[in-house]
């Protein structure tokens, strides 16, 4: 049976933390920024906030939820995923990401699919259309990118293979694929 077209961001698979935080963070997300999904990597802006990832370069993590005062509702949301509007100008969006540089995940390849080839290579991601009913981000690996450039923000760990016959374990076009931070911003020697 083929596999789907369902990417769904970035999954945490494993890491260092326990349930149910796991190695959350709290960053600040713009009041402006473009909608932010659940999975979706992330990368600093130039005021430090966090925003939505290019795909390319460094990243700050990936997003897990956030929780703001809304406008609309007159009460604290918490959400697994930013809107993109929702909060008065002078307030700040509390966001959550998993950094850590341990952390690995399941992510979905694009429709070419990635092949034991792959493994230890460098790969970024593109950002589909996130659900805006349940949150999920439609983020999935870009196979153009793969390569041994060090500032790809994943590095390819294997493909996802178990249990045989589940969704995303069959070879080809979007598999998922077990990653890890390549270059994220709590592994980079440099400072901004």
């Amino acid at each position: 049976m083929a596999n789907t077209n369902a990417p769904f961001g970035f999954r945490q698979y494993s890491g260092n933390g326990s349930a149910p935080t796991y190695e959350q963070v709290a960053v600040q997300i713009a009041y402006n920024a473009s909608a932010i999904f659940y999975g979706d990597p992330v990368e600093n802006d130039t005021n430090g906030q966090v925003v939505v990832g290019t795909g390319t370069s460094t990243i700050a993590g990936v997003f897990v939820g956030c929780k703001y005062l809304s406008v609309a509702q007159k009460r604290t949301v918490w959400s697994n995923y930013w809107p993109g509007s929702d909060v008065a100008s002078s307030q700040t969006v509390t966001g959550y990401i998993v950094n850590d540089p341990n952390a690995r995940f399941v992510a979905q390849s694009d429709s070419t699919g990635l092949t034991q080839a792959a493994v230890n290579a460098n790969i970024g991601f593109a950002i589909g259309t996130g659900n805006t009913a349940n949150g999920i981000s439609g983020a999935y690996l870009d196979h153009t990118s793969i390569g041994t450039t060090s500032t790809l923000p994943f590095r390819v760990i294997s493909l996802l293979t178990t249990p045989p016959g589940a969704p995303g374990t069959e070879a080809g076009g979007y598999n998922d694929v077990i990653v890890a931070f390549n270059s994220v911003s709590t592994k980079q020697l440099t400072g901004i």
